[in-house]
C-alpha cells in the first residue's frame, strides 16, 4: 500500500517527502510532478511567496532510467526564501536563539495559539513553520506519482472553484448540466481541469470569473481575505473500490479525510449531499436501469459512492475553505509573554487560495483512490496490476 511522509519547513531549507509502495515499472519524470506543481502555484490573490518560489522537484531515489523500481521514491523542493532566512532558521544556529526575535502573538483562526501551548514553546515560529501550507507543495509532488499511476489505468482526477466568497454560480442546474456533458467520458476529469487551468480562479465560466476576481480584489483593498468552495472530480472507475465491512475502509471517510486534511479546509460533502439532505428519499437515489444488457444510472447524486465503495460513476467532491487566517488589517489577539491586548501580527500569505487548493485536492486524493486500487486489483509491478485491472466492472452513465 502507498504511504507517504513529508518533513521540512515553509522558511527552511527544503521540503523532503518519501512515497512507499508504487509498484515497479512506472514511468515518471520530474518535469511530470514539476507540472502539477506550477498549477498549484496559480490563482488570483496568491501572495508574495509565488514571486519568490518556483518549485521544481528533485527525485532522489526510487527511480531508475524513468521508471519507479519498487523502492522508495525519495523527493526534493528547495526553497528558494532560504537564503533569506538562513540566521532565523538555521538548523545548527548561525545565530543564537536568544538573538533571533520570537513571535508571541497568535493570529485568531491559525494553528499558533494550540501549538503554542501543545508543544511547550515560547516561539509561534515554530508552530508558523511547519502549520504552513507551504507543505502542500511537497504533499503535491509526492501525490503525483500516484495520480501517474491512476492514469496508466485510465483513472483521471480534475477539479474547479464553483464560489469564492459569496459570489457563485447562480444557476446550480446550468453548472451541473455543463459538468456532465465534460465528465461523462473516461477522461473527462481531465478534460474539466485542463479547461479551469484557464482561468485565474479556476472557474469555467467567464462572466463568474470576473466577478469571483473582483471579489478577491475587495478583499485585497481592504486588507483582508477570502475563501470559497471548489470541486473535485475523478472519472474512468470501476465498481467496487472500498469497503463496506470495516468503518477505516469506506472509501468516502478516507477521501474526506484526504481533503480535510487541507489546511483552512473546513468542510466536505459527497455529491449534493447538503441539498439531497433537504428531499425526501425518492428524490435523492440514482434509480438502476438496463439498456442493451448494459448497467447505468442516469443520475448521479451518490456522488459516486454508495455504501462506502465506488458504484462506476465519477466521484464527485465538494470543499468548502475557509478564509486565510492572516489578515492583512490584523485581528484582536494577545501577547503571550506579556498577556497583554493587541493587535495580530501580519506573516506573508495569500488573499484567497482557493484555486490553489483545488489542485491541491487533485493531488491528495489520489494516493487514496491508488490504494484502493491495490487493494482490490493488487501488482508488485504496473504490468501485473494492468493486466488484474483488466478484470474491473464498469457501469454506463
Amino acid at each position: 500500500m502507498i504511504r507517504i511522509l513529508t518533513a521540512g519547513e515553509s522558511h527552511g531549507q527544503a521540503l523532503v517527502g518519501i512515497v512507499e509502495g508504487i509498484p515497479a515499472g512506472l514511468g515518471i519524470s520530474a518535469e511530470y510532478i514539476n507540472f502539477h506543481l506550477r498549477r498549484r502555484q496559480m490563482g488570483y490573490g496568491r501572495g508574495g511567496r509565488m514571486r519568490i518560489e518556483s518549485d521544481k522537484v528533485e527525485i532522489i531515489s526510487g527511480v531508475r532510467f524513468g521508471k519507479t523500481i519498487g523502492s522508495p521514491i525519495a523527493l526534493i523542493v528547495r526553497n528558494k526564501d532560504w537564503e533569506n532566512w538562513k540566521e532565523k532558521m538555521s538548523v545548527e544556529g548561525i545565530a543564537k536563539s536568544e538573538e533571533i526575535e520570537k513571535v508571541t502573538v497568535p493570529r485568531p483562526g491559525h494553528a499558533d495559539f494550540a501549538g503554542y501551548f501543545k508543544y511547550g514553546f515560547d516561539d509561534i515560529r515554530n508552530v508558523i513553520e511547519r502549520a504552513s501550507a507551504r507543505e502542500t507543495a511537497i504533499r503535491v509532488a509526492c501525490s503525483s506519482v500516484a495520480r501517474k499511476l491512476l492514469e496508466e489505468l485510465g483513472i483521471y482526477i480534475g477539479s474547479h472553484v464553483i464560489q469564492i466568497g459569496y459570489i457563485g454560480y447562480e444557476d446550480r442546474e446550468k453548472l451541473e448540466r455543463k459538468i456532465r456533458r465534460l465528465i461523462c467520458k473516461p477522461k473527462g476529469a481531465l478534460e474539466l481541469s485542463l479547461l479551469a487551468d484557464k482561468s485565474e480562479v479556476r472557474c469555467i465560466d467567464k462572466a463568474v470569473e470576473e466577478k469571483m476576481k473582483d471579489m478577491i480584489k475587495e478583499a485585497m483593498k481592504n486588507g483582508d481575505t477570502v475563501g470559497g468552495i471548489f470541486e473535485v472530480i475523478v472519472t474512468g472507475l470501476p465498481v467496487g473500490l472500498g469497503s463496506y465491512v470495516q468503518w477505516d475502509r469506506r472509501l468516502d471517510g478516507l477521501l474526506a479525510q484526504a481533503i480535510m486534511l487541507i489546511q483552512a479546509v473546513k468542510g466536505v460533502e459527497i455529491g449534493p449531499a447538503f441539498e439531497n439532505a433537504k428531499k425526501f428519499g425518492s428524490e435523492v437515489h440514482d434509480e438502476i436501469f438496463v439498456r442493451n444488457g448494459k448497467i447505468y444510472c442516469r443520475t448521479n447524486r451518490a456522488g459516486g459512492i454508495e455504501g462506502g465503495m465506488t458504484n462506476g460513476q465519477p466521484i464527485v467532491l465538494r470543499a468548502a475553505m475557509k478564509p486565510i487566517s492572516t489578515v492583512v488589517k490584523g485581528l484582536s489577539s494577545v501577547d503571550l509573554k506579556t498577556l497583554k491586548p493587541v493587535r495580530s501580527r501580519y506573516e506573508r500569505s495569500d488573499f484567497c487560495a482557493v484555486p490553489s487548493a483545488s489542485v491541491i485536492a487533485e493531488s491528495v486524493i489520489a494516493p487514496v483512490i491508488a490504494n484502493a486500487v491495490l487493494e482490490k486489483f493488487g501488482g508488485d509491478s504496473l504490468k501485473e496490476l494492468k493486466k488484474n485491472f483488466k478484470n474491473a466492472f464498469f457501469t454506463a452513465w
